[in-house]
């Protein structure tokens, strides 16, 4: 116990004069790898996911804005710009963004770990090591725990290179995606099995360092040549259409029971469509209002046309011209559901978008 104590007091002893000398990073580094901190080099890596459609066909996507950095104390976060989601296809994009992440309410997914600096003491004499991660998921406004095989890989001084060890499911009944699928398979006209798996390989420089890029926030991190995010300016009509129509099929706009006045929880997708109409211009849309089969024919006609003129005047007051906006009360006579369940019923009270002049 002695000799152990005095051991203790030299090396104490060592680093405060190491300290004295500046070489106090130096005897820091000694005791944490992660010594000044590290941070995520998105040009460097990738973040991908897999999703099955109808049983058999494999679709690999990818976000392409996130950023993320590793604390002096071992503590890693990753946050992912959900509008950078990545198919390939302009409307597919879409449908993801309004349909299933909801991303005008849920803008961003975040992973959260802690590395233990004593697990990786040894990375620049071993170079390569497997090591189980806890961590935590916040998506679409629920945070679960997990864990994931992750290989954490020496490659100088400066850069580190994290990767899944093998694809990580994900299943959307852990974060209230179901319904998010549920969409998408009635605007695809597909099934979709309800899990992806999630595969990564992020690299990672230390602060300060030779190989260290200047760090980004997601929205900054964003390239037009790299990044699924839409471009600026206006779209075309066949860009136009697609956006409304899906953005009939959100389901995300809300009104009290029985009333046209709007739910404040509605203005995330009012806002976003706001956007939409402002770089469609010169297009009319025809805003409908639909109702379920509760109540007399007459009151539910009267109230599909309130909705839906809230809905216009929502958007008038967000500065659109009045004029571009017809208001069509259809009541009960457009059912997408027969009105038979609670949910059923829920999907037939709607608000719906249409170009109307070309």
């Amino acid at each position: 116990m002695l000799r152990h104590d005095m051991r203790r007091t030299l090396w104490a002893a060592l680093v405060l004069v190491a300290t004295a000398l500046g070489f106090g990073q130096i005897a820091v580094a000694q005791d944490s790898p992660f010594a000044s901190g590290w941070t995520l080099q998105p040009a460097a890596s990738s973040l991908r996911f897999q999703s099955v459609k109808n049983e058999v066909k494999v679709e690999s996507s990818q976000f392409a804005t996130y950023s993320g950095e590793i604390a002096a104390d071992g503590t890693a976060t990753v946050k992912i710009l959900l509008d950078s989601v990545d198919t390939k296809v302009d409307l597919r994009n879409v449908r993801m963004r309004f349909l299933f992440f909801e991303t005008f309410q849920y803008p961003q997914a975040v992973i959260t770990a802690r590395l233990d600096p004593a697990a990786f003491a040894d990375l620049a004499q071993v170079r390569r090591k497997t090591v189980t991660l806890p961590y935590t998921l916040d998506l679409h406004g629920v945070t679960k725990a997990f864990e994931a095989d992750v290989v954490v890989t020496y490659l100088s001084d400066d850069l580190v290179a994290i990767s899944s060890g093998a694809p990580i499911a994900v299943a959307a009944e852990d974060f209230n995606l179901t319904a998010g699928v549920e969409k998408l398979q009635e605007a695809a006209n597909v099934r979709i099995i309800p899990s992806a798996t999630v595969s990564f390989d992020f690299m990672f420089a230390r602060n300060g360092g030779a190989a260290a890029a200047p760090a980004t926030t997601p929205v900054e991190a964003a390239a037009p040549a790299t990044a699924a995010l839409e471009a600026e300016g206006n779209f075309d009509a066949e860009a136009c259409k697609g956006r409304f129509e899906i953005l009939s099929r959100s389901g995300n706009i809300y009104f009290r029971s029985g009333s046209a006045q709007l739910d404040g929880k509605s203005a995330p997708l009012l806002d976003s469509l706001a956007d939409i109409v402002t770089r469609c211009p010169g297009m009319v849309i025809e805003v409908s209002g639909h109702t379920d089969s509760d109540g007399s024919d007459v009151a539910n006609q009267r109230l599909s046309e309130q909705r839906a003129g809230a809905v216009a005047q929502y958007l008038t007051a967000k500065g659109i011209d009045a004029a571009r906006f017809t208001v069509v009360g259809r009541g009960e006579s457009q059912p997408v559901a027969a009105n038979d369940t609670a949910a059923n019923k829920a999907r037939n009270r709607r608000i719906e978008f249409q170009v109307v002049n070309g």
